[in-house]
């Protein structure tokens, strides 16, 4: 038998529409056949799974701009202009201070990566949130999904629930689907956790609509839908009906429903988060991805400092240390810390030097995140900024490296790409290599 067949007896396989639009892009560009091989080649081995060292994210957000200095990285010894109004506690890693507000977080540090020598280029608060909510830099060609809305997509819900929640609200324009579809977006609770009238947006039935009359709607509804997907196969009318769905399958489950029943949670667990809004938004994140939502993205506090900074540190910065240390602690309790990756980012940093007003302005060029769980190394400072705070002094940390670091643990593969609009592929992240050293 002949082992070399003709190229006339070999199968035909009509090529792929996406192809067809490689092929386009490779002339255009002037690739040749190779080169466009090596990138099929190149997108089927960032298509192949990964093995997920976490199983959800909360991602804590603090807008405005988080002094560093007055939180994760203060600096004692430099002068006073530069070193801030604040003192220090020392954390349970021998030789390393956080800032004095930070108190409950020190006993836990042992649990934590933090990240002293984040890094970008954006001082304009819209650029620098679109910066940390989606791994890129903002383009007027393209609007980029946020990480949650490409978990969605990736990986999609589980348990009636939504992939992607926001508590209480979706926090900024960036927060959403970018290029992706809408169906993709987040759930957002529409109320807040803290009040005592706490109640999600939309959840329950209303009291004059029985079970038996939903379900009748429903039929009615669905009725109306198949005629119009029929007619219209637009991205909004499938994102609405997702939508549909994904509410229907929330209000018809009782145990969907209760994954947002912060009522239930003894008397004591909640007093341990505290009952402040940071407590109250913390401890519904936790309830939400022991229940199965994959990406929960809390925001708190208000950290744009630009007068009184030790006044407003301490405003903000003492109820976020009681909640983020009862988070950590209860998850790595409840043996959910390994599974979990908890991220606290901000917009960017502040400046080295105290202003005029005893506040500091905008920097980009250094900063400091905090991770734990999921993967990421206990007890671990990584990086360092110089002895003002002005610079990366080791290891700096890019956004797209932070980015595909955290794609990575959730089993995403952050070389993969996805289809923009005009069928053009675009990468989850563009030039972010995985930190090995943040992880185990």
């Amino acid at each position: 038998m002949d082992s070399n067949p003709s190229p006339h007896s070999m199968p035909f396989n009509k090529p792929s529409r996406r192809e067809f639009l490689y092929a386009g892009l490779a002339g255009s560009l002037g690739l040749t056949l190779g080169d466009l091989l090596k990138l099929r080649a190149a997108e089927a081995e960032a298509a192949a799974p990964l093995v997920a060292k976490a199983d959800s994210l909360i991602h804590i957000f603090l807008p405005g701009g988080a002094a560093a200095q007055e939180m994760w990285d203060p600096k004692p010894l430099a002068p006073s202009e530069y070193r801030g109004p604040l003192g220090t506690v020392d954390t349970v890693i021998p030789g390393v201070k956080f800032s004095q507000y930070l108190k409950n977080t020190a006993k836990i540090a042992d649990k934590l990566t933090v990240v002293r020598s984040m890094t970008h280029g954006e001082a304009a608060h819209e650029r620098g949130t679109h910066n940390m909510f989606t791994g890129y830099r903002p383009s007027p060609a393209l609007a980029y999904p946020s990480i949650g809305s490409v978990v969605s997509h990736e990986l999609g819900s589980r348990k009636q629930l939504p992939a992607y929640v926001c508590v209480p609200n979706v926090p900024n324009e960036f927060a959403g689907t970018g290029y992706l579809s809408t169906a993709f977006g987040p759930f957002a609770l529409g109320s807040e956790p803290s009040s005592d009238a706490f109640k999600v947006r939309d959840l329950s039935l209303p009291t004059t609509v029985s079970p038996e009359r939903f379900d009748r709607r429903r039929s009615i509804l669905d009725t109306v839908d198949s005629h119009f997907r029929y007619l219209e196969q637009s991205d909004a009318l499938r994102a609405m009906d997702s939508f549909y769905e994904a509410a229907y399958a929330m209000i018809s489950s009782p145990s969907a429903r209760e994954a947002f029943n912060l009522a239930a949670e003894p008397a004591k667990v909640r007093d341990t988060y505290g009952r402040h809004i940071a407590g109250q938004r913390m401890l519904m994140a936790r309830r939400l991805v022991e229940s199965g939502v994959r990406v929960v993205s809390v925001t708190f506090g208000g950290w744009d400092h630009h007068t009184s900074i030790a006044r407003a540190i301490e405003t903000n910065a003492t109820p976020f240390d009681q909640a983020f240390a009862a988070l950590i602690a209860d998850l790595d309790q409840r043996g959910m810390l390994e599974r979990t990756m908890v991220m606290v980012s901000s917009e960017f940093g502040r400046t080295p030097k105290i202003n005029k007003d005893a506040g500091r302005d905008h920097w980009p060029r250094v900063f400091s995140v905090a991770f734990a769980g999921g993967g990421f190394k206990r007890g671990l400072i990584y990086g360092s900024s110089d002895a003002t705070g002005a610079e990366p002094d080791s290891n700096p940390l890019s956004v797209e490296n932070m980015s595909a670091t955290v794609f990575n643990q959730l089993g995403i593969n952050p070389e993969k790409h996805l289809i923009a609009p005009g069928g053009r592929p675009a990468a989850i992240v563009k030039d972010g290599t995985v930190v090995s050293d943040l992880l185990v």
